[in-house]
């Protein structure tokens, strides 16, 4: 006995319903924005030059990036490129580039093809094996870069690799 037409539209309607709390509640699921903490993270990195670095080296009173990268990532290469011209507007800036590539060498050529030896203020390494930084800012994609002021509190942080222009917009902020 074949179901009256209004029992269908019931159905297919309900069917609708479910679909869409369904959709809904995985979309809302994967949207949950991270709130980055307002204090640098504690790093302990090993430098180009095989030096153990961490916050304690910086500079007191004085502005802070740090950039988690990866060597061969596309996204941080191209940044890398748009910061070359505009490296003046980050003199005043320290500079720290957090990797969690084990390999150095790969590192030092990074270091070496964007001649960052120039750059006093850029400190390059990596976390390898702790990743406590990539934890710290719940890294999914890189680059990743979180600015922060003369007294180490938060200023902005990019979870996508911002322009260069965006970039030296916001340190002139600080």
């Amino acid at each position: 006995m074949p179901m009256p037409q209004m029992q269908i539209k019931f159905m297919k309607k309900l069917f609708l319903f479910f679909s869409l709390i369904i959709a809904f509640g995985c979309t809302s699921a994967q949207t949950q924005t991270f709130t980055p903490p307002s204090a640098m993270p504690q790093y302990h990195i090993l430098n180009t030059d095989s030096v153990y670095v961490t916050p304690a080296n910086l500079k007191k009173n004085k502005a802070t990036m740090i950039i988690y990268f990866a060597p061969d990532c596309s996204h941080c290469q191209h940044l890398m490129y748009e910061l070359k011209p505009q490296m003046t507007a980050f003199k005043n800036v320290q500079v720290v580039m957090i990797t969690f590539v084990a390999q150095l060498k790969a590192i030092q050529v990074f270091y070496r093809d964007f001649d960052l030896k120039k750059y006093p203020n850029f400190i390059v390494g990596t976390e390898y094996p702790t990743y406590k930084v990539q934890q710290y800012y719940q890294v999914h994609t890189t680059p990743y870069i979180a600015l922060y002021d003369k007294s180490g509190k938060l200023m902005k942080a990019w979870e996508k690799a911002p322009s260069a222009d965006e970039l030296a917009g916001e340190v002139k902020k600080i």
